[in-house]
């Protein structure tokens, strides 16, 4: 069985997230549905729960054909309480939250931007094509309005997880148009199970130049 991209490529953010897991498996999907329960009950004992984002399984859905945009949480590993390395709090709760048991809000707008919100600071990427071989990307991190860096945050702590996710997306990146550019690159078939997303933007951009 070929590999997902983030067991593959990103180890600090799989130890949070429920991504590296494969849900064939009856134990994965157990801990999956046991981590979901104990947020969904924990969001609704503090007056948070919407059962319209919530995805069982703790594995981002893609999109329908024609949505361009996808919100839903999951839950974080045992003993997680943010994304963060070791799983430890990173900084101050962010707004109405009363604990740290909301796992992980995933938004995604196509083609270009995502973000995922935890319970004490969210990370948004933005993707801009500025070249036909270069690309502009902004990360954002956020913290509660009152929280003090140095006091109430460690900045490099705060955005160790998702500076090495990016960091590994890009390099990824880089060494996928090298190989376009190669004389030797001849296109292939998408995987339908590993690669929908990729197709669903190839048949999102072709939409858009035959108009």
């Amino acid at each position: 069985m070929a590999r997902r991209h983030c067991p593959a490529g990103h180890p600090e953010y799989i130890k949070s997230n429920f991504d590296t897991a494969n849900p064939e498996l009856p134990e994965v999907r157990r801990r999956v549905a046991a981590r979901t329960e104990q947020m969904v009950e924990a969001l609704a004992e503090a007056g948070l729960a919407s059962a319209e984002v919530f995805q069982s399984g703790g594995l981002a859905p893609f999109p329908s054909p024609g949505c361009m945009w996808s919100a839903h949480r999951t839950p974080l590993v045992e003993g997680f309480a943010t994304e963060s390395v070791d799983g430890a709090p990173l900084a101050p709760l962010m707004g109405d939250y009363p604990n740290y048991d909301v796992g992980v809000l995933r938004l995604r707008a196509l083609p270009n931007f995502w973000c995922h919100a935890s319970a004490d600071h969210a990370v948004t990427t933005r993707l801009a094509p500025a070249a036909i071989d270069l690309t502009e990307v902004v990360v954002t991190w956020l913290v509660d309005a009152e929280a003090v860096e140095g006091h109430d945050y460690d900045l490099d702590k705060l955005i160790t997880v998702w500076a090495r996710t990016s960091e590994q997306d890009w390099a990824l990146c880089e060494r996928n148009q090298r190989g376009i550019r190669s004389h030797a690159y001849v296109p292939g078939p998408l995987s339908a199970r590993y690669e929908a997303n990729v197709a669903a933007f190839h048949d999102w951009y072709r939409s858009k130049i035959s108009l």
